[in-house]
């Protein structure tokens, strides 16, 4: 499922982009409950920590630049910055160690 908020972009009619794209590839949608945006606060913090670390710091030359700064700011946000719900460790290295343990061979 794709969880989301209830908004336009994503419960408003057939004819958007996002809605078009889950139907196409079989992708169910859930939503928030509606004007209970601490429901999706994961979602939220993200966005939040983009806007204040990312776009509200940078000068784009224009949208490629964006698009190449996004970019960049995704590898750091995922292999260098310590998240607090992840203990302090970065997602990287919660991805790697859950990746370095043995395989169960009996199932």
């Amino acid at each position: 499922y794709a969880y989301s908020d209830n908004g336009k972009e994503f419960k408003g009619t057939d004819g958007h982009a996002f809605i078009k794209t889950c139907r196409q590839h079989d992708i169910g949608q859930k939503f928030t409950r509606i004007n209970r945006p601490q429901t999706n606060g994961k979602a939220e913090r993200v966005i939040r920590t983009l806007m204040d670390m990312w776009h509200s710091k940078i000068h784009f030359k224009d949208c490629a630049d964006r698009h190449i700064q996004l970019l960049r700011f995704i590898n750091f946000y995922n292999t260098v910055k310590p998240h607090k719900s992840l203990n302090n460790a970065t997602p990287y290295e919660i991805l790697t160690a859950y990746f370095n343990q043995p395989i169960c061979k009996q199932l």
